[in-house]
């Protein structure tokens, strides 16, 4: 494996657990919801579907485990199904309105433990971390258009 690749396969959990939430908070109905809730609504758009089983197989789990998670969130609100107008076998999953609004409202990462983490470094260590998080969101924001296009290509929609 290539040493950047492992660089960031070693980085990116230790950054992740020095700084996620356990829960996120609804901040209209004050709901709770679980950081696996929340990591479900964060995978998911308003606009782009995801399959239930691309979905379990990114976060590591089967269908139905993800199908259970994904009733709670649709109960609550958060999450919509809809059945792929060409495959019609395909459930397919988008963020409500409500689901949009969490998602916008919390994120993943608790910014009080960003700000202990990130006041580790120098003036220069931040400037260059965060340049380097840029560019990585640039290449992610890539690669999520490449990989929608040629769903779409191969879907023929």
């Amino acid at each position: 494996m290539r040493a950047d690749v492992r660089s960031l396969l070693d980085a990116y959990p230790r950054i992740y657990f020095a700084c996620h939430r356990r829960h996120v908070r609804d901040p209209q109905t004050a709901r709770v919801l679980s950081a696996h809730q929340a990591s479900i609504l964060d995978h998911l758009d308003a606009v782009e579907p995801t399959s239930l089983n691309d979905l379990a197989a990114h976060m590591g789990v089967t269908a139905s485990t993800m199908s259970l998670a994904v009733d709670r969130l649709q109960r609550a609100g958060y999450v919509v199904r809809e059945r792929n107008a060409v495959d019609r076998r395909r459930l397919e999953l988008r963020l409500t309105d409500d689901g949009v609004r969490i998602r916008s409202a919390n994120s993943v990462l608790d910014p009080d433990l960003v700000v202990r983490l990130l006041d580790e470094l120098s003036a220069v260590e931040r400037r260059q971390a965060l340049a380097g998080l840029a560019l990585l969101a640039r290449a992610a924001d890539a690669s999520r258009r490449t990989v929608a296009e040629a769903r779409r290509r191969a879907t023929g929609a």
